[in-house]
């Protein structure tokens, strides 16, 4: 080998390391100024540096939240044609579309992370990534759509108000539009349990039972205890989750016990209490036992909200198609 071709594989080397230490610096740099700013309690936008770790594990959270919000419309849309008067079907039916429209916000606020609504979509389709394990549950009665409104939404609104100040911009401002919208669906829930709880007797009972049934569930939603949860740690560590499961748990539980009373309806724990030294409530935890079978596919509604989920998707193939098309013939022109 020539003393000039020498030199230049030398010259090279050089080169290469000193790129090396330039993108070691210049990533410490971006490490520096990301733990910075979530130090200072201020947004990492979509433009900005951020660790894999902190990008996957949003990817992970927001496309959870956002295939929970498309799936939790067929429990309660299965009630939109048997609503009681064609203002509760109005009401219903305007929430619903809400819902839609909270997983299209999502998906968008996803999106900005790198990864496409249809990886997104597949990705649900596919099994490979879940939702939330409550929307697993079967509506076997009106009154259930009231127990969602007021449980479901009600844990909702627990959980999704603090990530308003989650650290990453567009997950934050999603959160914003789509829990002004939540606090209108558990009013909704609430003043259904109002008007039946104060009905006839069998209205009541109706009530009493829709409660019964979903109070547990409801709990669950908060995820598994504090001890067992996986990705709660670097999620707070992050500031994208600013409370833990636990937590979150116990401000629900204070919140729906005097709702409870003004309903005129019993929650379905007989260790519910208050602990003045505590100055918060004692209650039963759920069954995390159950929460994981229903998590990892063996609850009573799993395959029969995937089916529908996979049908309403093969069935909207020629729309996406029509879409598609369109955009190319745009292009050309």
């Amino acid at each position: 080998m020539g003393e000039g071709l020498l030199d230049e594989v030398a010259q090279a080397e050089a080169e290469m390391i000193a790129a090396a230490a330039t993108a070691v610096e210049r990533h410490d740099d971006s490490q520096a100024y990301f733990d910075a700013v979530i130090a200072a309690d201020q947004k990492v936008e979509p433009r900005d540096w951020m660790p894999d770790d902190y990008r996957k594990g949003l990817i992970r959270q927001i496309a959870q939240h956002a295939h929970s919000e498309i799936i939790g419309m067929q429990p309660e849309g299965n009630w939109i044609t048997r609503a009681p008067s064609l203002k509760r079907k109005a009401i219903l039916m305007a929430k619903v579309q809400d819902e839609a429209g909270h997983g299209l916000y999502l998906y968008a606020a996803a999106e900005t992370l790198g990864v496409t609504r249809e990886e997104l979509v597949d990705a649900l389709i596919s099994g490979r990534q879940k939702y939330s394990s409550i929307f697993n549950y079967p509506t076997l009665s009106w009154a259930d759509v009231g127990a969602i409104g007021w449980l479901v939404d009600g844990a909702a609104i627990v959980n999704q108000v603090p990530l308003c100040r989650c650290s990453y911009g567009p997950y934050a401002r999603a959160m914003i539009r789509i829990c002004k919208e939540e606090s209108f669906h558990q009013r909704q829930g609430y003043e259904i349990l109002h008007t039946l709880s104060h009905g006839t007797e069998a209205q009541h009972r109706m009530a009493q039972e829709s409660v019964d049934r979903w109070w547990y569930p409801s709990l669950a939603m908060f995820g598994p205890p504090d001890t067992e949860s996986t990705h709660s740690a670097a999620s707070m560590a992050w500031k994208i989750k600013r409370h833990s499961n636990d937590e979150l748990r116990q401000r629900f539980v204070d919140m729906c016990v005097p709702q409870a009373e003004v309903l005129g309806l019993t929650l379905p724990d007989p260790d519910l209490r208050w602990n003045a030294e505590r100055g918060q409530h004692d209650f039963t935890q759920p069954d995390f036992g159950e929460l994981m079978r229903v998590v990892k596919g063996d609850g009573p509604c799993n395959a029969q909200r995937m089916d529908h989920r996979r049908r309403a998707h093969a069935d909207g193939a020629w729309v996406r198609d029509a879409a598609a098309a369109y955009a190319a013939k745009r292009e050309k022109q």
